[in-house]
């Protein structure tokens, strides 16, 4: 029996990629920023509305090399309730992470825990759009006017993601997305810097290609984060599909919501009415005293019955041993990271598959019945 993935690669048709490739065969021009990498950057900076991107070879380099690039130092405030990569983006920079507790209902960084943990040494705020869910920019804004801070915004997951009509990624002073083969827009691999000067955009466009101002200068140590032409042509292929690939995501979610919402001990995660979302994941918060049964074994039973959700973002950051000397505990976060699971939700879905998912997760806490 096929397996019910968490998630599945939004692949544009190949014969709309073929012509692209077949150029980029006869140009024998594979990289370091070809023409399909600079249509590709217009191309997005159109599409999202937003003024500079400098594209990446993936989110992780994408979020490095914009914290170098604003030359930071001492302590970040970030949130323990993120992928891996946020904070070890802060320790390449050879930046101290400083965690602090997120917001309940949103699950995105709590701006008043974030003005608690300011010190003399805190340079910046690293908050992250968790789901696309957009964070409350402006009073994490007005924090940062206060105490003279940089803001940095990890926009993962929130390709297209607008709030009252304007995109989420226009604020801050930069923003980083990540265009991984599991988001709703994907380069195969890939990410970029959103920013709002031509002068901040050349710098990260050098720190990307290892420093180089012209052929014989270099003033800072840069990195080789370069996207290549294969995946800028796959990109803007794709683009002409996204529109489409986020109605389908709609739909299932949807229909999560209409079969899902009133089953007890579940909490469903409902975007604001100001908002327009891109559906790049579906988590449910599990009440297991309620439910009937646990996050953990929710999950099990899926994965018997070939539906593999995700535990996503199970443990915490401060939870592995990397991070263990943070003696802080995050009330909050740690009971959201205990209790959640992300449902299936792509493109792909088939209407039966969606419908099998939402009768397993019925029959695990013995409500549905096949």
């Amino acid at each position: 029996m096929n397996k019910i993935t968490v998630t599945s690669p939004l692949l544009p048709p190949l014969e709309e990629l073929t012509p692209l490739l077949k150029d980029i065969w006869d140009s024998k021009w594979l990289t370091n920023s070809g023409q399909y990498h600079q249509k590709l950057e217009q191309a997005l900076c159109d599409y999202l509305d937003v003024p500079y991107i400098s594209l990446f070879s993936n989110g992780t380099l994408a979020l490095i090399t914009a914290l170098q690039a604003l030359d930071l130092e001492g302590e970040v405030i970030t949130t323990p309730y993120t992928f891996i990569a946020t904070s070890h983006a802060l320790i390449w920079n050879k930046l101290t992470p400083v965690f602090v507790d997120v917001d309940p209902k949103t699950f995105n960084l709590d701006p008043e825990k974030v003005e608690q943990a300011i010190t003399d040494k805190t340079s910046a705020i690293l908050p992250v759009h968790v789901y696309g869910n957009p964070c409350d920019h402006q009073a994490l804004e007005k924090i940062a006017d206060k105490h003279d801070l940089k803001i940095v915004y990890d926009a993962a997951h929130a390709f297209g993601v607008k709030e009252n009509n304007i995109s989420i990624l226009n604020y801050g002073d930069v923003a980083i997305l990540s265009f991984h083969a599991t988001k709703t827009y994907s380069t195969i691999e890939g990410g970029a810097v959103v920013c709002h000067s031509l002068e901040m955009k050349e710098k990260l466009d050098q720190l990307k290609n290892f420093g180089f101002e012209s052929e014989t200068a270099i003033s800072q140590c840069g990195m080789n984060a370069k996207l290549n032409e294969v995946q800028a042509a796959f990109g803007l292929v794709t683009l002409n599909h996204i529109d489409q690939a986020i109605l389908k995501r709609k739909e299932v979610s949807d229909y999560y919501h209409k079969h899902l919402g009133s089953v007890k001990g579940l909490k469903l995660f409902t975007p604001a009415d100001n908002v327009q979302p891109n559906y790049s994941y579906f988590p449910i918060l599990v009440d297991e005293s309620e439910f009937g049964c646990s996050r953990d074994e929710l999950f099990e039973y899926l994965k018997g019955n070939n539906i593999l959700a995700r535990k996503y973002f199970y443990p915490l950051i401060t939870d592995f041993d990397a991070y263990k000397n943070n003696n802080e505990i995050f009330n909050s976060a740690k009971q959201i990271s205990d209790s959640v699971i992300c449902l299936p939700i792509h493109t792909c879905l088939a209407k039966e598959e969606v419908e099998k998912v939402v009768e397993v997760v019925k029959l695990a806490c013995g409500y549905g019945s096949m």
